[in-house]
């Protein structure tokens, strides 16, 4: 996950400076010095180093704080209110046109960097926003980003513009304004073509596009993976045809993350949207204090309940919390609640946005990676049974027992283990009747993971 080594290293830090009772001028030097070291090392530009190790240092050695009650305390509210200031303070949302105006948006980026993919899920953000959105596809040299684009925007329920790889970008894109006019769409988006390096060709093809036609917004795509090379194709190509935005895809990788900390000082221009997994729900807005939260391993609750409130069905948590009062709970509806996990992005991501749980720090006695196995496993037992098994526990004998563990790969004392444990919490459940109070709260309490 991004950020994992970065936030253990200032976690180690701000460990040394809570164990103090008072710091000297020289314990915020030598911390800072290792904060120094521990965002260079995450790729985080080294200008942008300096000056924000600079501003710490001269707001941490104020009288204030020298004097205070707990000065560890303070240094690290002090280097988590200059990350947010780093990362742009303010969430910056897409501008639109007033009224009924079109809205065109350009997507620019280098090949590999996920643009055609972050079109669609961008598509699918905006249309839960009521807008009516037309995906336009203007990569003409890459037949296939033509049909990903089609199959992406299908799956998001958003209409697709396509002439084939024989037209010119921007007469299919001229085209593709004209047909949006004519069909009340309010948002254009336009997925152009990458290249492997930024080269004269492309941009005078952007160029060109721009120029003939009214973009509203030029949003960049960039591979968070590449550290600081991400940074500088970020400044080339505000410089060449100028950006709005940036989403940073990736984000959920093996990254030093150094990209989302140097962007907004470097270039000037906001973080959007942070891409973090390959399916088209995995798009977040971009939030600099919940980002700096994140990194500092304070978690991030608010986007947590926010992943809840868009996944959860609230129908079907009221059902469960019925059948849950009356121990008719079943392990149809155990699947259920994995899969409303699954759509929160499993275990792992919940438990990244747990404060003291996050990036750096692993749960006490949960090793999550483990737990994502065990419930791949569960489920492959689960799905071995009848749908008459799976809605009436209590008719499992020895001999399908067998049978289930057979269809599983599994040994049958594995399928025994999951049986009594879904007994105990059964009875565990009929004995805690408020424990499912607001469904959302309570919905994985007591399942035997």
């Amino acid at each position: 996950m991004a950020f994992d080594s970065l936030s253990e290293k200032l976690q180690n830090v701000f460990k040394n400076l809570r164990g103090k009772g008072r710091l000297t001028e020289d314990d915020v030097k030598v911390a800072l010095k290792e904060v120094k070291m521990a965002l260079l090392e995450a790729d985080v530009n080294f200008k942008v180093v300096k000056q924000f190790t600079k501003s710490v240092q001269e707001r941490a050695i104020g009288q204030d704080v020298m004097n205070g009650l707990n000065p560890g305390q303070m240094v690290i509210k002090i280097v988590n209110e200059e990350m947010v200031k780093l990362m742009g303070s303010e969430t910056t949302e897409i501008a639109f046109r007033p009224g009924k105006e079109l809205t065109i948006i350009m997507m620019v980026g280098l090949q590999g960097a996920g643009k055609t993919t972050t079109t669609a899920k961008i598509a699918g953000k905006l249309k839960t926003k009521g807008k009516k959105v037309l995906l336009t596809a203007c990569d003409v040299y890459r037949p296939a980003a033509i049909e990903q684009l089609q199959i992406n925007g299908e799956k998001q329920g958003v209409e697709v513009f396509a002439m084939g790889d024989k037209n010119k970008p921007v007469d299919i894109a001229k085209a593709a304004i004209e047909h949006a006019t004519k069909n009340d769409f309010n948002v254009v988006i336009i997925d152009t073509a990458g290249r492997l390096h930024i080269d004269e060709e492309m941009m005078a093809e952007l160029i060109e596009i721009k120029e003939n036609i009214a973009v509203s917004q030029t949003i960049l795509v960039v591979d968070s993976m590449t550290g600081q090379d991400a940074v500088n194709v970020a400044g080339m190509f505000d410089e060449k045809i100028g950006i709005d935005g940036v989403v940073l895809t990736k984000l959920d990788g093996d990254t030093r993350g150094g990209a989302a900390l140097s962007i907004r000082a470097v270039t000037g221009k906001p973080i959007l949207y942070v891409g973090m997994g390959e399916k088209l729900s995995d798009l977040e807005q971009f939030y600099p204090d919940r980002m700096a939260s994140r990194i500092l391993g304070m978690g991030d609750v608010l986007t947590l309940i926010e992943k809840a409130q868009e996944d959860f069905d609230e129908e079907k948590a009221k059902k469960l919390e019925q059948k849950m009062k009356k121990a008719e709970f079943d392990f149809e509806d155990y699947l259920d609640s994995m899969s409303q996990m699954k759509k929160m992005g499993g275990l792992s991501s919940i438990l990244g946005m747990m404060p003291g749980l996050g990036q750096g720090m692993k749960m006490p006695q949960i090793d999550e990676e483990q737990a994502e196995k065990n419930m791949a496993r569960t489920e492959a037992i689960i799905y071995s049974m009848t749908l008459e098994e799976r809605r009436n526990p209590s008719i499992m004998n020895v001999s399908r027992k067998h049978r289930i563990a057979k269809g599983a790969g599994v040994d049958i004392a594995e399928v025994n283990r999951l049986v009594k444990q879904f007994e105990q919490a059964r009875k565990m459940m009929k004995q805690m009747p408020g424990m499912m109070k607001k469904g959302k709260r309570g919905m994985f309490k007591g399942l035997p993971f």
